[in-house]
């Protein structure tokens, strides 16, 4: 997703800000001379779960957060629980110390005052399991998703949902297929309240996950923005290229017809077209970029791959300022209440049914943008 709301910024500068930090002392010499025995005994087992603990413990404890990426560096750079060639003894090990102390890590995180020290260990703590890509701790992680704080929401959400954990997920493991629904179920509760940046790893999420509910979660969040260009407070409009996108990534890798999907795809596309095209007068400079760069990258992207040729048709349309051009596209890719357009012939799929039980060959039309009140 191109570009950046407010809140995203703030995110990204904020983690910017904690992975790049310097050193702090933790002690290494003996986990790396235990990393390079192909047979572990008890002793080797202790010194793997004392090194984690002691770096954990400094992520919770330390009052100097200039040092606290090192911290995570060295935790990071030690565990090879998720690496195939790794030696199971080590790899087995190292993730049981990292659930054991990273629990208690957060549960000694709840305790700390001031709140702004509290929010710093715990969103370190988040950053540390996002980048373990460790399955036993996503529990932890999903406690979280619906903290009051955005910047913990994210990375908890960011934390159950990204590519390395997703893969897991896919694996064909009973387990891991059971988490994956359950995972897919809580996001499912956060898409009405979830701020533009968490609405974008959601929806990649459900796109690549391979559980009805991935689809399930999708297709709510589509629901949710479409209901909202439908009543024009829609807002963070670049959200709907990832959202598109992610629809035409769950249409492409189906291999069989996803029409529930398509119609969201058709109907979605719709509402940014109509609404570049009716808000000429009625948005923000800022607002029509937004929707103009949605057009745009999704004709390239989606448009092309799900007609099976390139298409800049609509790009054209937009760079000439061709609003009359641009809705001939609209309804000849889409359809109107003529014809049935390209992509529901290509992908047969139609717009549901009609108020008097026909089915609909055209999107929903946009509702005319509302009157803006004025004093007498």
């Amino acid at each position: 997703m191109k570009g950046k709301c407010a809140g995203f910024a703030v995110l990204t500068a904020f983690s910017v800000l904690l992975m790049n930090l310097v050193s702090v002392a933790v002690d290494t010499s003996d986990i790396e001379n235990v990393r390079k025995k192909e047979v572990l005994d008890s002793e080797d087992l202790q010194i793997i779960d004392n090194f984690v603990a002691e770096a954990v413990q400094e992520l919770v404890r330390t009052e100097d957060f200039t040092s606290i990426a090192k911290v995570r560096s060295a935790i990071l750079a030690r565990d090879m629980s998720s690496r195939p060639s790794a030696q199971a003894q080590y790899a087995e090990q190292f993730s049981e110390s990292a659930y054991k102390h990273i629990s208690w890590a957060f549960k000694q995180a709840g305790e700390l005052t001031p709140d702004d020290r509290k929010f710093k260990v715990t969103v370190n703590l988040l950053i540390l399991v996002d980048k373990l890509e460790n399955l036993r701790l996503a529990d932890l992680a999903l406690g979280m998703v619906r903290d009051e704080n955005t910047v913990i929401r994210y990375w908890a959400v960011h934390s159950v949902t990204n590519p390395g954990v997703t893969k897991q997920l896919n694996s064909g493991k009973a387990a891991n297929l059971q988490l994956a629904r359950r995972v897919a179920e809580h996001l499912k509760g956060l898409v009405e309240s979830s701020a533009p940046e968490i609405l974008a790893l959601m929806a990649e999420f459900a796109a690549d996950v391979n559980v009805p509910q991935g689809e399930d979660l999708l297709l709510q969040i589509a629901d949710m923005r479409i209901k909202r260009y439908a009543n024009w407070s829609v807002n963070y409009e670049l959200l709907d290229e990832t959202v598109l996108k992610s629809l035409q990534k769950k249409l492409s890798s189906a291999g069989l017809s996803k029409p529930a999907v398509a119609r969201r795809f058709g109907q979605l596309y719709s509402y940014v077209m109509l609404r570049y095209i009716d808000g000429q007068n009625s948005l923000s400079a800022a607002q029509r970029h937004q929707l103009a760069s949605v057009l745009v990258e999704t004709e390239k992207w989606c448009i092309s791959k799900l007609l099976g040729t390139p298409q800049s048709s609509i790009k054209r349309a937009i760079e000439n300022h061709d609003y009359t051009g641009l809705l001939d596209e609209h309804n000849k890719l889409l359809g109107d209440e003529t014809r049935a357009g390209q992509l529901p012939l290509k992908l047969k799929f139609d717009y549901g049914r009609g108020t008097v039980g026909f089915k609909r060959i055209a999107p929903v039309v946009l509702p005319k943008p509302p009157r803006v009140k004025t004093s007498e």
